[in-house]
């Protein structure tokens, strides 16, 4: 009998989509690309044009379309560093809130707003 896998312990995921990200760890390790999704529930993100698998599909009556798809596979969270826009260095970051009340993210390194 096999038994479920206990879910990952959620962690709080402060990327968005559309971020710019750096892989800094595994075979993928250099690599930069746009994030497409945010799984929350999985900690885990889509990166354009990284992690790339094949998946073998059969054709369907609605599409009459099979064949080898090349796709995007989830990155575990840990493994991605925000690009900072104006120092264009992969970096960690703080929350803080802008003169506005907002919430906003701030570079580490050149203390800039990255979104805001």
């Amino acid at each position: 009998m096999k038994t479920k896998k206990a879910p990952p312990a959620l962690v709080r995921i402060r990327l968005k989509k559309n971020d710019l990200v750096e892989v800094s760890s595994g075979k993928e390790k250099g690599k930069t690309g746009k994030v497409l999704r945010v799984l929350r529930e999985k900690n885990q993100v889509v990166v354009e044009k990284v992690n790339m698998i094949k998946r073998h599909t059969r054709p369907s009556p609605t599409t009459g379309q099979g064949g080898i798809l090349e796709k995007e596979a989830p990155l575990n969270i840990s493994k991605v560093m925000l690009i900072c826009p104006k120092c264009a260095h992969a970096t960690r970051f703080r929350l803080t809130r802008t003169a506005e009340g907002k919430k906003a993210r701030v570079c580490r390194q050149c203390k800039e707003l990255i979104d805001g």
